[in-house]
């Protein structure tokens, strides 16, 4: 049988237990956990909900979300979504899933720190971004019942100081790219992290744009 934690079953399937081994291989424990609880809150959240969602790809869009914040693909310049997406995208290519759910991962991971727009999307891609409010922010905290969060913790500790370290990883994988977290919540991070810092105002690039009038 499956395991299940909090009445949510994992899925393991080949996929999936590969998907397990490479974010456990390539994050830190503390992403490795963070995005398991982020799977387990997401699901938790369809169930209530009586959404109808895949487990298997809520699952892989779950354990990839931050993987472009690791020091293996947090490389480039693009925003770190971009790159967690793009590695799901790859992996799920070499698995011969269907273009069809790869697009579907690829913005669950793409859109998981845009508030407002996923919930307006399939369930695969608003349950990702539920869970990652609720884990990280405590968004719906009281939606679940003390013994599920209980047993979602217990399966996947938050360890000590969760909050300041979360904070810091985020930093650490968007430091070297600043200009990515222009017109997002990761901007934050990189002002309160990063005293050389600048945050990018939007209006001034309208004023200060080639345009004369």
């Amino acid at each position: 049988m499956n395991p299940s934690i909090a009445g949510v079953t994992i899925p393991d399937s080949k996929i999936a237990r590969e998907v397990t081994e490479l974010i456990k291989d390539t994050e830190s424990p503390l992403l490795f956990h963070h995005s398991a609880r982020v799977y387990l809150f997401g699901a938790l959240t369809g169930i209530r909900k009586g959404l109808k969602f895949d487990p298997e790809l809520l699952y892989i869009g779950a354990m990839f979300h931050d993987l472009g914040l690791t020091q293996a693909y947090r490389h480039s310049m693009e925003r770190f979504e971009v790159d967690g997406a793009n590695a799901a995208r790859d992996f799920m290519r070499r698995h011969q899933i269907s273009e069809a759910e790869i697009d579907l991962v690829w913005d669950a991971i793409a859109l998981h720190t845009t508030p407002g727009i996923p919930q307006h999307k399939k369930p695969e891609v608003a349950l990702v971004q539920a869970g990652v409010a609720m884990d990280v922010v405590g968004m719906g905290f009281s939606e679940f019942t003390p013994e599920q969060r209980e047993q979602v913790i217990t399966a996947h500790p938050r360890g000590s100081h969760f909050k300041e370290n979360i904070i810091q990883t985020f930093a650490d994988g968007m430091k070297h790219r600043p200009e990515s977290t222009f017109g997002t919540m990761n901007a934050d991070i990189l002002e309160l992290k990063d005293p050389t810092y600048k945050r990018v105002n939007f209006c001034n690039l309208i004023l200060e744009s080639n345009w004369h009038e």
